[in-house]
C-alpha cells in the first residue's frame, strides 16, 4: 500500500470518506497548480463539507414527504395575477423561517396554493432547512392516533424538529372537537418557535365552518396570523383550464 492509499484508509477510518475519495485527484491538482499546503488542506475540507451538505439535503428531501415534484420555476404567474414573482422571490431569503413567521395562502381550489407551498418548500430544503409536508387531513389523523396512544406530546415534539411545516388543504373537510384540540396543541407548540406554510380554501372569517369549537378556532387563527404573510389568491382553476383546453 503506497502512502496515498494509507492516508486515504486513515481518512476513511475517521469517517472522512469524501476526503479519502478526493485525496489523489486533489493532490495531483495541488502539485500541478503549485498550491500551498494550506490551499490543499482547504480544498480537501471543502470537498468533505460539500459532500456532507449534499447528503444531508438529500436525506431531508426524502423525509419531507412531498407528494409531487412542484417547483417555482414551473409556476405560471401569467394566470395568477393576485401574487407576483417578485413577492414570491422576496420570500426566498427565508427570513420568514429565521423569524419564525408563517405563510398563509388562501384561495379556491386549483389556483396554485399547493404548487407555491411545495415550491417554496423545495427551495428551503436546498437552503439547508428541514421541511415536512402534510395535508391537514393526514396531520389530523396522525395527531388523533398519537392522542389515542397517549403520545400526543411525543408526536408534537417530533413535528417541532422541522424548521418548516407545510399544512395543505386546511378547511376542505370539517374537524371534530378532539381534532380541533389536537391541532391547537400543535399550533401552540410551534408558535414563535417554528414556521408554518398553510394553504386553505377559506378565509379566516369562515373558519367556524370546519372548526366545531369557536373557543379553539379563535386562538388557532390568532397564533397563525400574528407573525404571518397572508396571500389571497384568486383566478381560474389551473386544473379546470387544462381540462377545457385539452
Amino acid at each position: 500500500m503506497n502512502s496515498i492509499d494509507q492516508v486515504a484508509a486513515q481518512l476513511r477510518s475517521l469517517r472522512l470518506a469524501s476526503m479519502a475519495g478526493a485525496l489523489e485527484p486533489l493532490l495531483a491538482q495541488a502539485e500541478a497548480n503549485e498550491l500551498s499546503y494550506l490551499q490543499f488542506a482547504q480544498s480537501l475540507v471543502e470537498r468533505e463539507i460539500g459532500e456532507r451538505n449534499t447528503k444531508r439535503i438529500d436525506l431531508n428531501r426524502r423525509k419531507a414527504g412531498f407528494p409531487v415534484a412542484k417547483h417555482l420555476e414551473e409556476f405560471d404567474y401569467r394566470h395568477q395575477s393576485t401574487i407576483t414573482k417578485r413577492q414570491v422571490n422576496q420570500l426566498l431569503d427565508f427570513s420568514f423561517i429565521d423569524n419564525r413567521s408563517n405563510l398563509v395562502f388562501i384561495g379556491p381550489p386549483g389556483v396554485g396554493k399547493t404548487h407555491l407551498a411545495i415550491g417554496i418548500g423545495h427551495k428551503a430544503l436546498a437552503a439547508g432547512y428541514k421541511v415536512l409536508f402534510t395535508t391537514a387531513l393526514a396531520l389530523s389523523e396522525a395527531l388523533e392516533i398519537a392522542e389515542l396512544k397517549g403520545e400526543l406530546k411525543k408526536k408534537i415534539s417530533a413535528l417541532s424538529k422541522f424548521d418548516l411545516l407545510i399544512i395543505d388543504e386546511l378547511g376542505y373537510l370539517p374537524m371534530n372537537k378532539q381534532g380541533n384540540y389536537n391541532l391547537f396543541q400543535l399550533i401552540n407548540a410551534l408558535y414563535e418557535y417554528r414556521s408554518i406554510i398553510l394553504t386553505t380554501n377559506k378565509d379566516f372569517t369562515s373558519w367556524g365552518e370546519f372548526f366545531v369549537d369557536e373557543n379553539v378556532a379563535v386562538p388557532i387563527v390568532d397564533r397563525l396570523i400574528h407573525h404571518s404573510h397572508i396571500f389571497m389568491l384568486g383566478g381560474e382553476s389551473y386544473r379546470l383550464r387544462q381540462k377545457l383546453s385539452g
